[in-house]
């Protein structure tokens, strides 16, 4: 891929973001995309869209080394004076941080070769479907052919949040996850849905049966609250496992994944009916 030479593809963003804002997803990512950061004998993993402060780019790159070593993490941004913030941020960080760069970019993704990982929060939220369609089908095009695609939202420090994979060939996964001490009810997350299906979250849609159904499963697992939320949200998702249609595509990871706030199901359990 070569260095851009033209305008950044996509819109400003509001920038908003706060440290640990999106340790859940980091979290998830270490420990699930693991054979994607590895793919590459030089991994590249690129924070799209990372806002006015370098800090989640800069929790990515700590976070990834972690389980490979020698990823580099680049941090696109559209504005050149977020741009100018992660630079100086590096200056003064006097090479703590090497194989981390922040450069001016969008969709494009104007970086040397394919990423194994592209993050991409918070960024997709002010485009319509149609586009953010448009989007995904940009990015995953741009992938190492191993390579994985996350997009999603949270709120603004990181209690809740959905997320998507995403592979060359589509999507693959959806994952909730929240502080479940600040859950009311599963379909709480609606508002963070990914754009492809937030407007989907109506009667007759997958999506809309899914929470309708995770609700369910959250109300009969109230006794559990007894033992705190986190009992309840593990014995709510065990009810949700077991349901149809959930009962042939039942949630990913198991307990261990659970146990943190989280559930990942196969797309096609949310998938839009056209």
């Amino acid at each position: 891929m070569a260095p851009q030479t033209r305008r950044p593809q996509g819109e400003v963003t509001r920038g908003t973001t706060a440290p640990n804002r999106l340790r859940r997803v980091d979290r998830w990512i270490a420990a699930t995309q693991a054979a994607a950061l590895r793919a590459d004998a030089r991994p590249l993993a690129v924070d799209l869209g990372y806002g006015a402060s370098p800090a989640t780019a800069v929790e990515l790159y700590a976070r990834l080394r972690v389980v490979a070593p020698g990823v580099e993490v680049a941090g696109l941004e559209i504005e050149p004076e977020r741009v100018a913030r992660g630079a100086a941020f590096l200056a003064a960080s006097r090479g703590a941080y090497p194989g981390l760069s922040f450069r001016r970019g969008g969709f494009e993704l104007p970086v040397e070769r394919r990423p194994v990982l592209v993050r991409a929060f918070n960024v997709l939220r002010q485009y319509d479907e149609a586009a953010a369609w448009r989007a995904w089908d940009g990015l995953r095009a741009r992938l190492h052919p191993a390579g994985v695609l996350v997009e999603g939202t949270c709120d603004e420090i990181g209690r809740r949040a959905v997320w998507v994979a995403l592979g060359p060939e589509g999507p693959r996964t959806v994952t909730f996850a929240a502080r479940l001490g600040s859950l009311d009810r599963p379909s709480g997350f609606a508002e963070r849905l990914p754009k492809t299906l937030i407007h989907r979250n109506v009667p007759g849609e997958r999506v809309h049966a899914f929470l309708a159904d995770f609700d369910r499963c959250w109300a009969a697992a109230a006794p559990h609250s007894a033992f705190g939320p986190r009992a309840r949200w593990i014995e709510a998702v065990a009810l949700l496992s077991r349901l149809h249609p959930v009962r042939t595509r039942p949630p990913l990871g198991g307990r261990p994944r659970w146990r943190l706030g989280e559930v990942t199901v196969p797309w096609t359990t949310l998938s839009p009916n056209d």
